[in-house]
């Protein structure tokens, strides 16, 4: 039996190869996320995969588990170590080698396996690692599953069982980039700037994309688990500049950008504008509700206004509902609410029967984006967006903050909110119209600014995010609001930009 895992241990020591290192705080609301290996060793990943297969069985799901990695240096060694310890605790393990998150989770349907645990720190920068669970196809671990493991993992309440089995399945990215290719191809030849951050996604949306029809650019889709160019992440503005500066170049109708497991997509229009991912929903829900009239759709409390607001998605007769952000909430939510798509800022994009089956994928959002255009001749991507009502709107900025004293802070300026709006205070000016404290809190004001704080999920940081249906002036005049507030929280960072 392993030892129980302890957090104090150091590389370099006989300890840290004899015994297991876990820190605690990688056990995120929903994923896991370690630096590896300062965080968790090799045999700390043994124990997550025992306490994987320990949960299992306590739930009286069948212990057969999809396994895939990411394309970073170390990724195969953490997922060889997690499958050791899925092995010894009686699982069957289906092991798809490298992979993107989406195709683990459809690789959860096509060999119809209930379990997966994808081997992936996403977005983050080299050095972390992590794990994307599930015990129920298409949903993902949500708190009270991470809470559980965690207690069984840190507690050493491992079971270990005969019956271990493992089974490599070598042709899963073959049958998930046929299954996105078989539908009819596009009428649009459209030219389509695949960026992937040289991160996973490289050896396979390029691929797609010209299966059904595109003239593609790569950009930075040769595989490199360096980065040299920067990280692979749609949502942040370095890589979106060099999407940007692609699409010019080439005179694409469209720019689209994968993170590092694929799962989300970012995009630019061809005039080489960022458009942020809850505007891209917008667009999007406006051209599904056309097809489907009534259609509900989920979006992030991190996401535009226009869901509720937008005229034309009114005349649809469409409905819009908030909720948490994260990948995993969110995808519960748009699965229990029955909603046709969830939309999130950070671009993970939720399509449900008959467009999808539920979980996030970066290449289905980014075929949604080509049959949008495919549906509109004569329109261009930046004609779209500019259809849209007019608002001013903030990136996703990101102070540091412990992750020991995020949700702290948090807690502090949403009382201080609350606080304001049982006194009558005015906010920027304004008083306030509405408090979302779903997650964090969102603070909208009487002419429809609003301001968002909330702690990530998956990194030590703060989430910040403003707009205003107004003017510039009204975005920045809520920015200001609450940088002021964070400011005389000691414990919060720099930001990574600020507007």
């Amino acid at each position: 039996m392993l030892p129980k895992p302890r957090a104090d241990l150091k590389p370099n020591t006989a300890d840290f190869e004899r015994l297991p290192l876990v820190k605690p705080t990688g056990f995120r609301e929903y994923d896991a996320r370690w630096l590896f290996p300062g965080e968790i060793n090799l045999m700390g990943l043994n124990a997550i995969g025992l306490g994987l297969a320990t949960l299992v069985h306590r739930r009286g799901v069948a212990p057969r588990f999809v396994v895939g990695h990411d394309f970073r240096w170390y990724s195969a060694s953490v997922k060889q170590a997690l499958m050791t310890g899925l092995l010894a605790g009686g699982a069957e393990v289906h092991d798809i080698g490298l992979a993107l998150s989406p195709m683990a989770y459809y690789a959860q349907f096509a060999l119809d396996v209930p379990c997966v645990a994808m081997v992936t720190a996403s977005h983050n920068d080299n050095g972390w690692t992590g794990i994307k669970m599930g015990l129920a196809r298409p949903l993902t671990f949500g708190p009270d599953d991470m809470s559980e493991l965690k207690s069984i993992v840190l507690s050493g309440a491992f079971e270990t069982r005969d019956g271990g089995r493992y089974i490599h399945v070598p042709d899963i990215p073959e049958r998930y980039m046929a299954d996105l290719s078989a539908r009819p191809k596009l009428k649009r030849r459209l030219k389509v700037v695949a960026a992937c951050g040289n991160g996973t996604a490289g050896a396979f949306a390029p691929q797609v994309l010209e299966a059904i029809g595109c003239e593609v650019i790569p950009l930075d889709c040769t595989l490199d688990h360096s980065f040299p160019r920067y990280n692979p992440n749609p949502e942040d503005m370095k890589m979106l500049h060099a999407i940007s500066a692609a699409v010019l170049e080439h005179k694409a109708d469209v720019g689209l950008g994968f993170d590092g497991d694929g799962d989300r997509c970012g995009v630019v229009d061809n005039e080489g504008h960022e458009i942020f991912a809850d505007k891209v929903g917008v667009m999007l829900a406006r051209d599904i509700s056309a097809l489907h009239p009534g259609a509900t759709f989920v979006a992030d409390v991190k996401s535009t206004g226009l869901f509720v607001t937008d005229p034309v998605l009114i005349a649809n007769g469409a409905k819009a509902l908030y909720w948490k952000t994260g990948h995993s909430y969110m995808k519960r939510y748009t699965f229990e609410q029955k909603a046709l798509v969830g939309f999130e800022k950070s671009g993970h994009f939720f399509f449900q029967p008959p467009l999808g089956r539920g979980y996030d994928d970066g290449l289905v959002a980014a075929l949604a984006v080509c049959d949008m255009l495919d549906r509109s001749p004569g329109r261009t991507m930046a004609d779209l967006c500019r259809d849209l009502p007019k608002t001013w709107q903030s990136p996703t900025m990101s102070p540091h903050c412990d992750d020991e004293k995020k949700y702290g802070v948090v807690e502090r300026i949403v009382a201080q909110f609350k606080a304001a709006e049982a006194k009558g205070e005015k906010i920027a000016g304004q008083s306030i119209r509405d408090l979302v404290t779903v997650n964090g809190v969102r603070v909208t004001l009487a002419d429809g600014t609003w301001g968002l704080v909330r702690a990530s999920s998956n990194k030590p940081e703060l989430v910040i995010v403003v707009e205003s249906p107004v003017s510039e002036a009204n975005m920045r005049a809520i920015f200001a609001d609450i940088d002021a507030r964070l400011s005389e929280c000691p414990e919060v960072g720099a930001y990574n930009q600020k507007i």
